[in-house]
C-alpha cells in the first residue's frame, strides 16, 4: 500500500475516528486506526466495539485532488502515535507506504517516521446495518434532541438500560426520554416522513454525546439506519455505528404528574444564574441542595446553606405564581442542566407538593411533551 494524501484532510479524519477508540479495550488491535485504500479513496476506521466511526476521504472532491494512490492495501496503526505524528507533520502532503512485515513509513517534507503496523485482516468487521430501516432527520433537530436529553442518563451501571436514551418512533413522531431515576428529560418531535414500523430502542448516552461532537451543521439532514442491535448514522463522508442497549426501558409516562398545586413562570436565564450563584456554596454538600420558597408579590427566594462554608440567599421576581405557597429543595446541578435545555426562554414549573416530582416546560408550549424536564425534590423541610 502506498499513497499521498492532503495532511489537513487526514488530520480531520483521524480526529473523527479517534473519538471511538478507547485505551481500555480488551481487544488490543482496537487501540489502532484501520486504514484502507482502494480505487475510490482512503477509509479510516476507529472502534471500541460499542461505537465505530468510519471516515472516508475521496480521491477527488470539487475538482481538487485529495489522494494519489500508487498501490491499494490496508494497515492498522496505533492511534496514539499515528495521530500525534500526523498532526505535527511539516508539509501539506503526507506519503504513507506499507513495506515488509507491516512496517509503515510516513513522510512529509524532511520528516520521516517508521511505525510497526498490524495486519488489517485481524481487525474486527463492522456490523452489517445497511439493510435496516431508514429514517431521515434534520441535523439541527438531532443535535437539539441529544443536547436536551442526554445529560439525564444514569452514570451508574447498576441498571445499564438507564445509561442510554430511549427513542420511541411511532407513526410520524420521535420521542426521546432519558432518566437516572432522580430526574427525567423528554423531547418529542414530528418526523418528516412517517415511519412504516414502530421502534422502541435505547441508544447509549456515550454514543449520542460523541455523535453530537462530530455532527456537521452544514449538512441539512442525517440518515439513520436501524437494525436489531445496532444503529447507523450516515453523513456525507462519515459513518457512525453504535450498538443498542439490551433490556426494556421503564415506562416513564406514569412518572409525569397530571395535576399541579402551584405554577411558577420565570425567566430561565435569570433563574439559572441565581441557581448557579447559590450552588457556589451548596457544592460542599453531597446533594448540592438548593432551597426555593415563594414570597409575596410573585417573588421567590433561592437559598443554600453549607455549615462549614456559609449561606446565600437571593430574591427573584417571577413572571407569575399561582396556587399554594411553596417551600421545596432540589439538586442544584439537576436544575441547572434542565434550565439550559430551554435556551433562555420563560419556563413554567408545575409543582404537586414539596416531596412530589415537579415539571419544567416552555411557557405557552403548544405540545406539553415537546420539551419537558422533571426533577425529584430533596427532603430538607
Amino acid at each position: 500500500m502506498k499513497f499521498v494524501i492532503q495532511r489537513d484532510r487526514l488530520v480531520l479524519a483521524v480526529n473523527e475516528v479517534t473519538r471511538a477508540i478507547s485505551s481500555r479495550t480488551t481487544i488490543p488491535i482496537l487501540t489502532g486506526i484501520k486504514i484502507e485504500v482502494n480505487d475510490e479513496g482512503v477509509t479510516l476506521t476507529g472502534s471500541d466495539s460499542d461505537i465505530s466511526i468510519e471516515a472516508f476521504i475521496p480521491l477527488i472532491e470539487n475538482d481538487e485532488i485529495l489522494v494519489e494512490v500508487e498501490t491499494f492495501g490496508g494497515i492498522v496503526l496505533q492511534s496514539k502515535y499515528f495521530g500525534d505524528i500526523i498532526r505535527r507533520l511539516p508539509d501539506e502532503n503526507v506519503e504513507i507506504e506499507v513495506t515488509t512485515n507491516n512496517q509503515t513509513t510516513i513522510c512529509s517534507g524532511q520528516a520521516f517516521f517508521t511505525l510497526n503496523g498490524l495486519d488489517v485482516m485481524e481487525y474486527p468487521k463492522l456490523p452489517e446495518v445497511t439493510d435496516g430501516k431508514k429514517i431521515s432527520i434534520p441535523i439541527n433537530v438531532l443535535k437539539n434532541i441529544v443536547r436536551q436529553t442526554v445529560f439525564a442518563v444514569s452514570a451508574i451501571e447498576v441498571r445499564p438500560v438507564l445509561t442510554g436514551v430511549n427513542w420511541i418512533i411511532k407513526s410520524n413522531q420521535l420521542t426521546a426520554v432519558a432518566t437516572d431515576s432522580h430526574r427525567l428529560a423528554l423531547r418529542e418531535i414530528p418526523l418528516e416522513n412517517e415511519a412504516q414500523e414502530e421502534y422502541n430502542i435505547v441508544i447509549p448516552g456515550k454514543s449520542l454525546s460523541e455523535l453530537n461532537k462530530i455532527l456537521d451543521e452544514a449538512t441539512e439532514s442525517i440518515e439513520m439506519v436501524l437494525a436489531s442491535n445496532q444503529i447507523l448514522f450516515k453523513m456525507k463522508n462519515l459513518l457512525f455505528y453504535s450498538r443498542l442497549l439490551e433490556g426494556s426501558y421503564p415506562d416513564t409516562s406514569r412518572l409525569i404528574p397530571t395535576e399541579s398545586k402551584s405554577e411558577l413562570v420565570i425567566n430561565a436565564k435569570s433563574f439559572l444564574q441565581a441557581i448557579d450563584r447559590a450552588s457556589l456554596l451548596a457544592r460542599e454538600n453531597r446533594n448540592n441542595v438548593i432551597k426555593l420558597a415563594t414570597l409575596e408579590n410573585g417573588q421567590v427566594e433561592i437559598s443554600s446553606n453549607s455549615p462549614e462554608v456559609g449561606n446565600v440567599s437571593e430574591k427573584l421576581f417571577s413572571q407569575s405564581f399561582t396556587g399554594e405557597d411553596l417551600k421545596i429543595s432540589f439538586n442544584g446541578k439537576y436544575m441547572m442542566d434542565a434550565l439550559r435545555a430551554f435556551d433562555g426562554d420563560d419556563v413554567q414549573i408545575s409543582f404537586s407538593g414539596t416531596m412530589r416530582p415537579f415539571v419544567l416546560r416552555p411557557r405557552d408550549a403548544t405540545n406539553p411533551n415537546e420539551i419537558l424536564q422533571l426533577i425529584t425534590p430533596v427532603r430538607t423541610y
